[in-house]
């Protein structure tokens, strides 16, 4: 299913542009949606899978902007968005009884947060589920509770939005540093006289890091657990995956009724299909690993 074929947001001006073309596309009334959806899974029908997702362009873009704040180009958003939403019409099962755009909204988030997260540049992909819910949350918690200063976050506010998101306080802390955007090193440090000053920022700071081997040590196993956990997601079948990545790997899971509801089964039976996806995944990316340090050794004794 080709993306070839779909609007782009010009580099120039082109959201508003964008916006009306998307906008020409006429939305689908229950009984149409179940149709094209049909043929598309029965007999391949790529035309009506186009019309599924031009239908839908309207809901990616809805989403995109509400991840305006990160800096990243609007057009790309909406692009990573719309990859997600052909993912969700590829997969998309009429059968179950629900509209495809309830379906589409986990596949859509979930595309542009991973293009979030391998773009902006302070945050690693090794971060637990915690900080990356963190990353995506911090604002609107600010926001709540009226932390509109920039700086660091006062004692009293880092406690109410540990609590609130369930991270640790130095979490909330490193986090809203982060967030906090990029500062000059080279920046001189006024003093209080009439000197020139006491130098640059640079010249104050400690290196209290990993030593470059350690670093590349750490990277090269935290590399080598997703590549494991990747491949060993393979011994899944189609529900399964979809179950475990929408409860173990979302930032946000989706309940157990939400997915029972999507796969026509008990809360229970999700419930147990996880837990055996949990396992299998577990035992193939153990094996994975120690096939990979049996590997290493043996090239270490030649």
């Amino acid at each position: 299913m080709a993306s070839a074929n779909l609007p782009i947001v010009a580099a120039e001006g082109g959201l508003s542009r964008y916006l009306d073309e998307i906008r020409r596309f006429p939305m689908l009334r229950p009984e149409e949606e179940y149709t094209l959806a049909k043929r598309w899974r029965e007999d391949g029908d790529r035309e009506s899978a186009h019309k599924l997702v031009t239908s839908h362009l309207r809901l990616v873009a809805k989403i995109a902007m509400g991840y305006r704040g990160y800096g990243l180009p609007i057009g790309e958003v909406i692009s990573e968005g719309n990859v997600g939403l052909m993912q969700a019409v590829k997969r998309f099962e009429p059968e179950k009884g629900f509209r495809l755009a309830t379906y589409a909204m986990w596949w859509i988030k979930a595309s542009i947060q991973e293009y979030i997260l391998r773009s902006w540049s302070l945050v690693k992909m090794g971060t637990t589920a915690n900080q990356k819910k963190l990353f995506f949350n911090l604002r609107k918690a600010k926001s709540q509770i009226s932390a509109f200063e920039e700086g660091d976050l006062r004692p009293e506010q880092v406690k109410t939005i540990a609590t609130k998101l369930g991270v640790t306080e130095q979490d909330v802390v490193d986090m809203n540093r982060r967030l906090g955007g990029d500062a000059s090193l080279n920046a001189p440090i006024r003093s209080d006289g009439d000197g020139d000053g006491d130098g640059e920022w640079q010249d104050w700071l400690v290196d209290n890091s990993s030593s470059q081997e350690n670093i590349l040590v750490e990277q090269e196993e935290s590399s080598n657990r997703h590549a494991a956990l990747r491949e060993s997601l393979s011994v899944l079948n189609e529900r399964e995956r979809r179950i475990f990545e929408a409860r173990r790997l979302a930032d946000d899971p989706i309940t157990l009724e939400a997915l029972s509801e999507e796969f026509g089964v008990s809360r229970e039976r999700v419930r147990q299909i996880e837990v055996r996806a949990f396992e299998k995944v577990q035992k193939a990316v153990r094996d994975l690993m120690a096939a990979r340090e049996s590997s290493t050794e043996l090239l270490t004794a030649d």
